[in-house]
């Protein structure tokens, strides 16, 4: 590998865009401090003593809120950053609204909530007067009451519950005139510059590549605007479903135009998000997600590969084993990599690699949509669909566009699972091109170097920054942490950042499918066949041991994550 190729990888290049956004942004908040920053250390040890194992008294829940109030999201450069990378503001009958809200209509929302402050600060107090008396009971009978402890419990999730109210209501308060298109604008060419350069080094000219990002950047905007609306949101249709829709209305009726192409570059945005995550899934995180999510990839994995490639041998009687074996490969491990890896290792014919290329977008589409609906319709528990998706959808950008259907959560187990499974696309075009070349006696295709071609590099980018962030988390302390990198690097810059390029990668999904094209990739009926029967085995399979896992052996890791 030559140094100029970490420059003109994609990988590479997501892994460098990522680095440069959370580098800056630590700089900057590193250099720009919150106020009463010496004490959060006073007050962890205050929390550490105050830790009542019965329950979380209310002078505890007054601490927390205090610590929780010095944040790099109450500094100044926190504020600017958080409007530079906002998505388009909640709506109701107005979309306008998203993006300006005048001088006049700030005062509107400000006086409406004054009249409410009274009624939220009179509940707030009722409710902290009843939590204190309750818990004074508890407190009196030195916590052994279990009636005392559970109606102290309650009294002060209620008085918490108000307090939420209140702080909504001076949140309107405080409401004021505001203009969200120059922040877009300055995002957009941020965007482009960092985007555009990578593309640039991988061979596409900026100034081409500009105006299709223009497009696809308007486009993301109208998802969010559209996943922003009261009504729809209340549904959960969010912004990924309206990303999604959009380029496939655009890509199946109009068709999409060439000059749209250079920017539909949705493994390059999702690789840029999935390195960005790695500073807010922390190295513990991984591992706890890893230990379970282990066995769902890389033991779910083979035992479909191999039952897959059986059945299309013994059962269907598949005459070609190289397209057996690409099919196989794509279907259990991760689509489209996995495909062109195994093909190169087991020497399919360009025709084969088209067929399972061809029957795994099809199948990737519409999973991608149907798995989430169905997992909310029967009330599927988040992380369990989240790691049921990481394992069987195939493509990672549909991974976590369906996992972003669900919640955070259930976008981090699969995106997690679904790296810990890209793991082993080098592994297993080992394993197939030395099955394959000892059956030719030729052994230049089975060595290590073959593994580390087609191993995901941007994978290297994710476990590095969730490594680092977890070491500066340790350095910091929890209090500390938290306040300049959850409530500052994380969640007023990187997490926004991210969700843009989710956001313009389900775009690019969108436009990038076509059904009338897919058409004839499903006229084979045994291929087909393979695939219908091998993905119902590994949706199954998938299913079976992620609910052992993550609920049965590992419950106690299901409840941190």
């Amino acid at each position: 590998m030559s140094f100029k190729s970490l420059f003109q990888k994609e990988d590479y290049c997501a892994i460098w865009i990522g680095v440069i956004l959370l580098s800056t942004a630590l700089l900057l908040f590193s250099l720009n401090k919150p106020k009463d920053w010496d004490k959060l250390k006073d007050l962890d040890e205050q929390i550490s003593t105050e830790n009542n194992t019965n329950f979380k008294t209310t002078f505890w829940y007054q601490l927390i809120d205090e610590q929780k109030s010095i944040a790099g999201s109450k500094t100044k450069i926190g504020k600017q950053l958080k409007q530079l990378t906002a998505k388009p503001s909640k709506w109701k009958t107005n979309p306008l609204d998203a993006f300006y809200v005048s001088a006049s209509k700030a005062q509107e929302i400000s006086d409406a909530s004054k009249e409410k402050l009274l009624a939220a600060t009179n509940k707030t107090t009722v409710a902290y007067e009843l939590a204190r008396e309750k818990e004074q009971k508890a407190n009196a009978a030195l916590y052994q009451d279990a009636m005392l402890n559970q109606e102290a419990t309650t009294a002060i999730a209620s008085w918490r519950s108000a307090t939420k109210e209140l702080q909504a209501v001076e949140k309107k308060i405080k409401t004021k005139a505001s203009n969200h298109f120059p922040s877009l604008l300055l995002l957009f060419f941020m965007l482009l510059l960092l985007f555009g350069l990578g593309k640039q080094a991988m061979g596409t000219p900026i100034l081409k590549f500009a105006l299709s990002f223009a497009a696809i950047f308007g486009l993301a905007i109208v998802a969010y605007l559209l996943g922003g609306q009261q009504t729809i949101k209340a549904y959960g249709l969010g912004y990924a479903f309206w990303a999604i829709l959009i380029g496939l209305l655009i890509s199946n009726t109009l068709g999409t135009p060439a000059w749209l192409k250079p920017a539909l570059s949705t493994e390059f945005y999702i690789k840029t998000a999935l390195v960005l995550l790695g500073a807010e899934v922390l190295i513990g995180k991984v591992a706890a997600i890893g230990l379970p999510g282990v066995f769902v990839a890389w033991v779910v994995t083979p035992i479909v590969l191999l039952s897959t490639f059986w059945f299309g041998q013994k059962v269907l009687k598949i005459g070609s084993k190289t397209l057996n074996m690409t099919i196989s490969a794509d279907m259990s491990v991760c689509g489209v990599s996995a495909a062109v890896a195994t093909a190169a290792a087991c020497k399919a014919k360009k025709e084969e690699l088209t067929l399972a290329i061809g029957l795994s977008m099809i199948f990737t589409s519409i999973m991608m949509i149907v798995m989430p609906m169905f997992i909310k319709a029967v009330g599927m528990p988040e992380v369990l669909g989240g790691a049921w998706i990481g394992g069987t959808v195939d493509a990672t950008g549909a991974v976590v566009a369906a996992g972003a259907f669900l919640g955070d959560r259930a976008l981090n187990v699969a995106a997690t699972i679904k790296m810990i499974q890209n793991i082993l696309i080098g592994i297993i075009s080992f394993g197939v091109a030395l099955y394959f070349s000892k059956k030719e006696d030729d052994t230049t295709n089975a060595n290590w170097k073959e593994i580390f071609k087609h191993f995901p590099k941007f994978i290297l980018g994710f476990i590095t920054v969730s490594i680092v962030f977890s070491i500066l988390y340790e350095i910091l302390g929890d209090a500390k942490g938290y306040a300049l990198i959850d409530q500052g690097v994380i969640g007023n810059f990187s997490k926004n950042i991210r969700g843009w390029c989710f956001c313009l990668a389900f775009v690019s999904i969108g436009l990038s499918i076509n059904f009338k094209s897919l058409k004839e990739y499903l006229k084979e009926g045994k291929p087909l066949l393979l695939y219908l029967c091998g993905q119902a085995f590994n949706l199954a399979l998938t299913l079976l041991m992620a609910y052992i896992m993550f609920y049965l052996v590992f419950p106690e890791i299901t409840e941190k994550i």
